[in-house]
């Protein structure tokens, strides 16, 4: 990923907290049928000082079959993103010059993945993903609330993928490259869309903004 000087993004407390925030990830992987490309919602653990990703995927999914264990794979996690207009910056009003662009957060992850069958971890991994994605219901649903041996049964059509993270890298490309006053611009331009990503996206930079101001004082 080419990520100019500007918009890199090196904390690790953001770089995870997207991830958690954006958990629905792209996996790129290589077969020898060539590359790959799989949409799954992962999981971010620490797990004996290192980070792993965990996922899982049908049986029918032919994937585990293709990659070999310990292969190097790559996650992707969008963050929000959004539409730049000219018009946003208070500079184009003055010049005249300006050029639209497009602002977003991302997060690749490389490492080295293994797939299980073991119905312990999967069940596991599954209590977690329920527990997290469940927890802003007024009523949380979880495996529990399943018949008995209803989830039992449905293990074995299941393989679970870990990776091993090896390497998080984050771009930030947020305006950081224009003034402050354009930054500003841009951060009310996407709010008067009341879109909830660009809202995401106006607050991120606001963040982000008010970051960079404090380091400055």
């Amino acid at each position: 990923m080419y990520i100019p000087k500007a918009f890199q993004q090196e904390d690790p407390a953001l770089l995870d907290q997207l991830i958690k925030d954006f958990p629905f990830g792209t996996l790129v992987t290589h077969t020898e049928s060539g590359l790959d490309a799989q949409h799954l919602p992962f999981l971010l653990a620490d797990e004996q000082h290192k980070k792993v990703l965990k996922a899982h995927i049908s049986k029918g999914n032919p994937l585990w079959k293709q990659v070999q264990e310990d292969s190097e794979v790559l996650a992707i996690f969008h963050g929000p993103n959004g539409y730049v207009s000219p018009n946003f910056y208070p500079t184009k009003l003055e010049s005249g010059k300006g050029v639209p662009t497009w602002n977003y957060a991302v997060v690749h992850v490389k490492g080295r993945v293994r797939f299980t069958q073991d119905p312990e971890w999967i069940k596991s991994l599954i209590d977690e993903l329920t527990a997290q994605h469940e927890a802003s219901q007024e009523k949380p649903w979880s495996t529990a609330d399943a018949p008995g041996g209803y989830i039992e049964k449905m293990l074995p059509a299941i393989v679970g993928l870990e990776i091993e993270v090896t390497s998080i890298t984050g771009k930030w490309k947020l305006s950081q490259n224009q003034p402050e006053q354009n930054q500003q611009g841009v951060i009310a331009g996407l709010a008067t869309r009341a879109q909830p990503q660009e809202l995401t996206l106006s607050g991120l930079m606001q963040s982000l903004l008010e970051k960079e101001q404090a380091t400055e004082l």
